[in-house]
């Protein structure tokens, strides 16, 4: 029970990594609070789901690009469960094309949904965690915020611009207890790249020094330490989930 009696959001839950990560988190003993944007049928689903683990689960519908929104959202939080100990910044998008192709539209999207979600949601959730005087925020990055992609400069640059702000954030509220960290996932393999081909699917796993995509939950055991007292003296640092991609 590494987050018992903690209070940990998550945006972006109601499937894949975040959904991976609800459930961890719930077996370590944490109240958990998820935003979705869009299936509430889902949300209440995956409430269902935790609360039958024997954990405390509510689903927010939240659009975390927006700057009220967010602050909103921790306000009502703070208000019905007293604190946030753990914030995990997961919501992100993909709307993948070459730059020569790329519309000002898909850039400015990718950039709202990961990367101004990112900075909405951890400057509301600062205020509760300077008062606590502790508190740990994750950030999902990516590989390709590390190595870059063709195909997803947008994707590329807005997980490239989390590490920059996660390092910085780690920098000035250190002093204080509270740690940012980021994970870089590589190849994971969830409902999304189920759709793929096979045989593309098999190539990339081919290409991975472990010989294998990851899952859910590899990702969601790192998040776990990072949010955990096991990892009291990590801060500002970009853990890479992906199997030896980047070495």
């Amino acid at each position: 029970m590494l987050l018992q009696g903690k209070v940990a959001i998550i945006t972006g839950a109601s499937r894949g990594i975040g959904k991976g990560i609800a459930e961890k988190f719930i077996a370590e003993g944490a109240t958990v609070i998820f935003t979705y944007a869009s299936s509430e049928e889902k949300a209440r689903a995956l409430e269902a789901e935790l609360a039958a683990k024997g954990g405390k689960a509510k689903g927010y519908k939240s659009d975390a690009s927006n700057f009220e929104a967010a602050h909103a959202l921790i306000d009502e939080v703070v208000k019905e469960f007293g604190t946030v100990d753990i914030l995990v910044n997961n919501a992100g998008i993909t709307r993948d094309n070459l730059l020569m192709r790329m519309t000002e539209e898909q850039w400015d999207e990718i950039m709202d949904v990961n990367l101004k979600s990112v900075f909405n949601l951890t400057k509301a959730v600062i205020k509760p965690m300077l008062k606590a005087r502790s508190g740990s925020i994750i950030n999902m990055s990516s590989v390709v915020g590390v190595k870059g992609n063709a195909g997803q400069a947008n994707y590329a640059a807005s997980k490239a611009g989390i590490i920059g702000f996660t390092k910085s954030v780690a920098a000035e509220l250190g002093s204080r207890n509270i740690r940012c960290n980021a994970i870089a996932p590589g190849f994971i393999e969830t409902e999304m790249t189920g759709a793929l081909d096979e045989k593309v699917v098999q190539q990339w796993r081919d290409a991975i020094p472990l010989k294998r995509g990851g899952s859910a939950e590899d990702v969601a055991n790192a998040t776990l330490f990072l949010a955990s007292d096991m990892s009291a003296y990590v801060t500002g640092q970009t853990l890479h989930v992906c199997g030896g991609m980047l070495m």
